[in-house]
């Protein structure tokens, strides 16, 4: 497979690594749109939330329970948006489920 995330994820290509488990990994964005940007995966490649069953949804649910901790660990007390692109129509770039967790200022009230 030819997975930019999976290539990551085994270390292929290099990252900021900000939290690992058996299930997710979460890393620094390279190119960051807030001033605290990491993306959230799960390590068994889904291509999008348009993937997502019965059978592999508890690693979503698992993300979400990483997620507050690592915005806790990254200080983002005041705040944080969770995204998640699907197809193309949303610019999803990287055909691996993800999750943008953005904070460190306050965000526009627009999202599109």
């Amino acid at each position: 497979m030819d997975c930019l995330f999976c290539k990551i994820i085994s270390g292929e290509i290099p990252s900021t690594k900000v939290y690992e488990d058996e299930l997710v990994y979460a890393f620094r964005d390279i190119n960051p749109q807030a001033p605290t940007h990491i993306l959230v995966i799960p390590k068994a490649h889904v291509a999008s939330a348009n993937e997502i069953t019965e059978e592999n949804s508890a690693v979503v649910a698992r993300i979400f329970e990483v997620i507050p901790k690592i915005a806790a660990a990254e200080g983002l007390s005041g705040g944080f948006r969770v995204v998640s692109n699907a197809g193309a129509d949303a610019c999803q770039s990287v055909h691996h489920l993800h999750f943008h967790i953005l904070g460190g200022k306050q965000l526009s009230d627009q999202m599109a």
